[in-house]
């Protein structure tokens, strides 16, 4: 079994991806630890996909380097399936096969010996909740229950790294959170999770994050460290009467950036907090609104996002397009 040097699950050097002339990933470089819980975080389209396909073996990358356990994505795809877990959104159970009989069919494709093929499957059962549903038809299972018996079987030979595609789009809220604690539970016995969301709330439960955003990466670091590194404006909250009008006239103040409802307040964005909220109170209490609070406050990894990629475009705007 492949191990990664200096307990490095995931090292990635330049990596990149193109169809014809489009390129879907643009020279990324990155490391995962062994035992991180690493989120990698963009809109749909930015490259997500294209990224975990190069690294699980199954697309190959046309420029750069990397290694997963150890293996290389070039040159070692066969070592590093056997070697990883893989799970995307679309779940990859059968249906009309019953929980025991998808747990056996993923034990006969990972080649496990009879004895702990039985060991593994209680225990996916038992992980998953489903000792009452063991006989059940997939099919009647719901989104939580399939998620976790998906989770099981793609990590039923044991792999020292899971990646996971989306895997809690379209499930309902309290699944997502039991989902996570497996998560955690998994982490704290030293696999890697490489998981890729969309969800604010979930990045936030990563130990680092990346953000890519139209094949390249924008920002990498721990939840806490991009929000107070790579946010370069400030980040107000403001409270008061009739918030939704209040929207138009505080996008007039200068130096504000962005105004977005948040909860039963806004968010306001500003270059200069001390001058914004002087500014953004006056002109509320000269137009007669009642103001409970300007105050400023860290802002929301969505606030850091937003602003990242808002940054990246106004970047790019002047550039005339030149791919043939």
């Amino acid at each position: 079994m492949g191990t990664g040097r200096n307990n490095k699950a995931v090292v990635v050097k330049d990596l990149e991806r193109s169809f014809g002339a489009f390129v879907a990933v643009n020279r990324i470089s990155f490391e995962v630890a062994q035992g991180e819980i690493f989120g990698f975080l963009g809109p749909n389209g930015a490259g997500k996909s294209t990224t975990i396909r190069m690294l699980c073996g199954i697309l190959a990358p046309t420029g750069g380097t990397g290694t997963v356990a150890g293996f290389d994505v070039r040159t070692q795809a066969e070592q590093i399936k056997a070697n990883i877990g893989y799970m995307s959104q679309k779940f990859s159970l059968y249906e009309d096969l019953t929980v025991e009989e998808n747990i056996d069919f993923y034990g006969g494709i990972y080649r496990l010996a009879p004895g702990k093929k039985r060991e593994r499957k209680e225990w996916v059962i038992e992980m998953a909740g489903l000792k009452e549903h063991r006989h059940s038809r997939t099919a009647i299972l719901s989104g939580g229950w399939k998620q976790r018996l998906a989770l099981g079987c793609a990590i039923l030979h044991e792999p020292p790294i899971i990646f996971l595609d989306e895997p809690t789009s379209g499930v309902d809220p309290i699944s997502r959170r039991q989902f996570w604690d497996l998560i955690y539970e998994l982490s704290g016995r030293g696999v890697t999770v490489f998981v890729t969301t969309h969800y604010m709330d979930e990045a936030e439960y990563c130990d680092r994050l990346a953000l890519i955003y139209r094949g390249e990466l924008v920002a990498m670091g721990t939840p806490e460290l991009l929000k107070t590194e790579q946010m370069q404006e400030d980040v107000l909250e403001v409270l008061c009467d009739r918030p939704q009008d209040a929207v138009g006239e505080i996008e007039k103040v200068p130096g504000v950036r962005e105004v977005a409802l948040f909860g039963n307040g806004l968010h306001v964005v500003a270059g200069d907090s001390a001058a914004a909220s002087r500014a953004v109170r006056s002109l509320l209490e000269g137009r007669g609104y009642t103001v409970t609070r300007v105050e400023k406050i860290s802002p929301s990894l969505e606030d850091v996002f937003v602003s990242l990629i808002e940054a990246r475009d106004r970047a790019e705007q002047p550039q005339p397009e030149v791919r043939r």
